[in-house]
């Protein structure tokens, strides 16, 4: 039988949707974090390669530009890879000075990469050590709500996941669901009837546009 180290099963293991995001105390640029401390708020968890590199430092100055939307969301924004405080603390202010943005949200220096393995932000099959592009979206609660990986090469699309914090806090609030492509203020799918009775009242309600029984539009009020 093959043997796994602790640290592959960590990474076998890694959080799926539905499922509690792992605990976690680290250092960052703003001081020690916990997921505790982000409890009551969204939290969009992602990981990058290594500082100072092209791809990520694209992404940084992208993911400041809706950092104001996220918190308006009630949701936060926090960075993470294997590279120390310092290199962040440098990588940042250097952002700052090229490209005159300033990185206001924290970023985890997971040295250990203790955090790293809890979430399978390190491929086990990669002979490089560095973070991938992942993105975990964390509700109040602490429960895992979607999972994103990206390829190294590929820049992730930051509207994206504005797009994504609005469709699962709408889900939340109205118990509906979203169609493909669906942005803020267009029509949601009401979720199916379950008996024959409430499914021959949805088709002639006219609040709701129907194709077929099982599936309807409406809007939101």
């Amino acid at each position: 039988m093959e043997q796994y180290s602790s640290e592959e099963q960590n990474i076998n293991s890694l959080p799926r949707i539905g499922e509690k995001a792992p605990d976690f105390t680290a250092q960052t640029t703003h001081g020690e974090i916990s997921l505790q401390d982000y409890q009551g708020k969204w939290l969009v968890l992602f990981s990058h390669p290594s500082d100072f590199t092209p791809v990520c430092t694209t992404e940084f100055v992208g993911f400041q530009k809706i950092y104001e939307t996220l918190l308006e969301l009630n949701t936060e924004l926090l960075g993470l890879s294997v590279d120390i405080v310092a290199s962040h603390i440098s990588w940042v202010s250097d952002i700052e000075r090229s490209f005159n943005t300033r990185i206001e949200f924290p970023v985890i220096a997971d040295l250990n990469k203790k955090v790293a393995n809890k979430y399978g932000m390190v491929m086990p099959e990669s002979n490089d050590t560095s973070t991938s592009r992942a993105v975990f979206l964390i509700d109040p609660e602490g429960t895992v709500r979607a999972v994103i990986y990206y390829p190294l090469t590929t820049g992730r699309n930051s509207e994206e996941i504005i797009r994504l914090v609005k469709a699962l806090q709408t889900t939340d609030k109205h118990g509906v669901s979203t169609p493909i492509d669906w942005e803020e203020g267009d029509k949601v799918i009401e979720t199916p009837p379950s008996t024959m009775e409430e499914a021959r009242e949805r088709l002639n309600d006219s609040n709701y546009e129907c194709k077929d029984w099982y599936f309807c539009k409406t809007n939101l009020d």
